[in-house]
């Protein structure tokens, strides 16, 4: 990734975010649906990772509080969920990262997981991200899908206001219309300028909000192109989610892929983040 600012590094146990560094996955299913799934699914992308030499973080929601519906499943519960997203740390060893809504669940969860992730559509909640920052963990925040690539400064400067600067930044797509997303990649250099590791969310960027009438679509099998595309553009990480079985999973089904597509993704996603950070495939992993 071409950028002049100078690039930040965030450390989260033993994983690295750097836009200049090899990349890192972040995976897990849309929401926590029970302790053994979590479990399951966990283990599954860990091992899969950790065979393919990719550092890992485990993603999962307690609560999906921006549903299409108020008939949407959301989750089990901030206190259920953190729990269980505990004890994927303790037993993986692996760092753990949840979505926050409001001041107190950034407090809360600030207290157990290791990333607190502020969702597209809070991305410019003030109180939040200030509340975000204080807790000191690694902050990550979506781009919102009004927002240009370059507004994400200001989004930052709120975070580090607060002195916290393991700040992480995520695209997850830019509204087209209607109920539909579109992948500018111009937009990963650029908020790159502000030094901050940037992540591509190649999963919710295939999304169609609301194309399901009372849940959201999306197409799945586009997401692996754009992931690709985002390696070859250069970014510290990739946001996927994953599920056992995508179609029948209680949120963001259509989006998600299947396990076993997971191996095969990320030996594709080394090479090109090899080449697009020139370096032999041998080196830094």
């Amino acid at each position: 990734m071409a950028v002049a600012t100078p690039q930040k590094a965030v450390t989260v146990g033993s994983v690295t975010f750097d836009n200049t560094a090899p990349f890192v996955l972040i995976a897990g299913p849309c929401q926590i649906e029970s302790r053994e799934h979590a479990l399951k699914i966990a283990t599954f992308l860990a091992e899969t990772a950790g065979a393919a030499g990719v550092p890992f973080v485990f993603k999962a929601s307690y609560d999906k509080a921006n549903r299409t519906s108020l008939k949407g499943t959301r989750g089990v519960g901030i206190e259920a969920g953190l729990a269980i997203l505990a004890e994927v740390r303790d037993r993986l060893g692996c760092p753990v990262l949840t979505d926050v809504h409001d001041i107190e669940q950034a407090r809360r969860a600030g207290e157990v997981v290791d990333i607190l992730q502020i969702p597209a559509f809070l991305c410019r909640q003030t109180d939040l991200l200030i509340a975000a920052g204080e807790t000191g963990k690694a902050v990550n925040v979506k781009k919102g899908q009004f927002l240009a690539p370059w507004d994400m400064q200001n989004v930052a400067d709120k975070v580090a206001s607060t002195g916290n600067g393991r700040i992480l930044l995520t695209d997850r797509g830019t509204s087209f219309g209607y109920g539909a997303l579109i992948t500018d990649f111009r937009g990963l250099p650029t908020m790159a300028e502000t030094g901050y590791p940037v992540v591509f969310d190649a999963t919710h960027s295939v999304q169609e909000p609301g194309g399901r009438g009372s849940s959201s679509g999306g197409k799945r099998v586009f997401a692996p192109a754009l992931a690709r595309a985002a390696m070859a553009v250069g970014c510290a990480a990739v946001f996927i989610e994953a599920h056992d079985d995508p179609d029948r999973a209680p949120s963001d089904g259509p989006n998600m892929l299947p396990l076993p597509w997971i191996a095969p993704l990320l030996a594709d996603l080394k090479a090109l983040d090899a080449v697009s950070k020139g370096r032999a495939l041998t080196d830094a992993y």
